[in-house]
């Protein structure tokens, strides 16, 4: 589970940010995740929640903002929404990478993404 090591790695970071500023509390954490990255929401909120026990970070608000992969095409020019391939074979949607317009090969511009978008902090 790739989640849990995510969530380590947003929890660790978290930590020491607070540290730099002397918090005594972390009360909220709003984190950004491409959707390409097939991270599972529920689970990095079960992990954060998990490892923020007994921590500054207990209690804090995680929020999560989920990123739409978006995609441009060098040959035509195309900006916009990556398509997906709906089969039931595969029981979730695989992105096709190929424009939507002209069919070339398209450049990811988001969706990748897993970054800390801003913490809120208490300090006495």
């Amino acid at each position: 589970m790739h989640e849990y090591s995510i969530a380590t790695q947003i929890v660790n970071a978290v930590l020491q940010e607070a540290a730099k500023h002397g918090a005594n509390k972390v009360l909220e954490v709003h984190i950004v995740i491409g959707k390409l990255t097939l991270l599972g929401i529920e689970q990095i909120s079960f992990c954060y929640e998990t490892l923020a026990k007994g921590s500054i970070l207990e209690r804090s608000k995680l929020s999560i903002e989920e990123r739409d992969a978006r995609v441009k095409c060098p040959a035509c020019g195309y900006e916009g929404a990556l398509e997906y391939e709906n089969n039931p074979e595969y029981h979730f949607s695989i992105p096709t990478f190929s424009c939507p317009k002209c069919n070339g090969i398209v450049e990811i511009t988001s969706g990748r993404e897993c970054l800390i978008k801003n913490i809120k902090l208490a300090v006495q």
